[in-house]
């Protein structure tokens, strides 16, 4: 037993190549002669068709399958036993030679839409049934679940809007006398130029917009609304390091006082490349907010189950004394 891929065939009368094609849905042929030399580039039925191509035409159909039968890359094994040549064709070979094994993947079986109506049927009646139940403490935690595979959903769609940090240029903050300072601040409330932050927080269109105002003036005025206690100053921190802009002062009223620097030259990029876009910032922002308020109602739900627990210990205690004090006063 050997394997082989391609051979090279002698020229056959009439008869023997008739008596070949007629046998070939067999898996056995009869050797009447040498039909088999050593391995070559061209197939059987490429030599064949060069030397008699008159002959083809009554098996047309025939002699198309055994052409895409021998230009497929399966591995032909050669067998011969008692003057008896059989061919069996192996797995189908890769680029390397090597038999490529198939994929035993788990064929999922496909609903119908009326079981996924029916399924859906079923959680919609469950649901109801533990909203409706008249037990406080299943109505509770099916709200709890709830709220919980919710707060989670939200952690996880807020993940793809972190945005990697670019690593930070070195450059040198200018450093300003008190005097220089209080101009600046006098100069700032002054002017009328203003950049507004919103709910969107910071994003590339604020950035954006600080150069522009740079262009011709010296200071402008960063409004911050509505803003969180606490928050501005982490907007005044975060523009200083998109911007290079010095912060010169942060007014109560939430506003935030930006001075360009004297060796101010406007960047090719303005919008920094590791921010969001306005439409971004805006999901992201719908997505914080409701994270924000599923968060409140997770914690008003554990403080009602929490309330629950202690009046059913309260009424328990309450139930356990009061044979006792029925014995007593009789």
């Amino acid at each position: 037993m050997f394997q082989i891929t391609h051979y090279c065939v002698k020229p056959l009368p009439l008869h023997c190549f008739l008596t070949y094609i007629t046998c070939t849905n067999q898996r056995s042929y009869k050797a009447d002669g040498p039909l088999l030399e050593g391995p070559c580039k061209s197939s059987p039925l490429n030599s064949l068709m060069v030397q008699r191509p008159d002959m083809f035409e009554p098996h047309n159909v025939l002699l198309k399958l055994l052409h895409t039968r021998y230009m497929s890359n399966a591995s032909i094994e050669l067998k011969t036993e008692n003057d008896v040549v059989r061919f069996s064709i192996g797995k189908q070979l890769d680029k390397n030679g090597s038999p490529t094994r198939g994929k035993k993947g788990v064929k999922r079986v496909k609903m119908s839409k009326k079981a996924k109506l029916n399924e859906l049927r079923f959680y919609r009646l469950k649901a109801k049934k533990k909203m409706r139940s008249p037990n406080p403490e299943v109505r509770i935690r099916y709200k709890l679940e709830k709220a919980k595979r919710k707060e989670a959903w939200l952690i996880e769609k807020l993940r793809k809007f972190e945005v990697p940090k670019a690593p930070a240029e070195i450059y040198d903050p200018e450093i300003l006398t008190e005097e220089e300072k209080f101009y600046l601040k006098r100069t700032g409330e002054k002017k009328k130029n203003y950049v507004p932050v919103g709910r969107r927080g910071v994003f590339g269109g604020v950035v954006l917009n600080m150069h522009l105002h740079w262009k011709n003036h010296e200071t402008v005025k960063v409004i911050c609304k509505p803003c969180k206690p606490g928050q501005v100053h982490e907007y005044a921190e975060e523009l200083a390091r998109l911007s290079k802009g010095i912060v010169i002062d942060i007014k109560p009223n939430n506003t935030i006082i930006f001075y360009r620097g004297k060796n101010y030259v406007r960047p090719e990029v303005m919008s920094p490349l590791d921010t969001l876009s306005k439409a971004k910032a805006l999901e992201k922002y719908r997505f914080e907010q409701s994270l924000e308020h599923t968060s409140q109602f997770i914690e008003k739900l554990e403080k009602e189950l929490e309330e629950y627990h202690k009046h059913l210990a309260r009424y328990r205690k309450l139930k356990e004394n009061a044979p006792h004090d029925s014995v007593v006063n009789t």
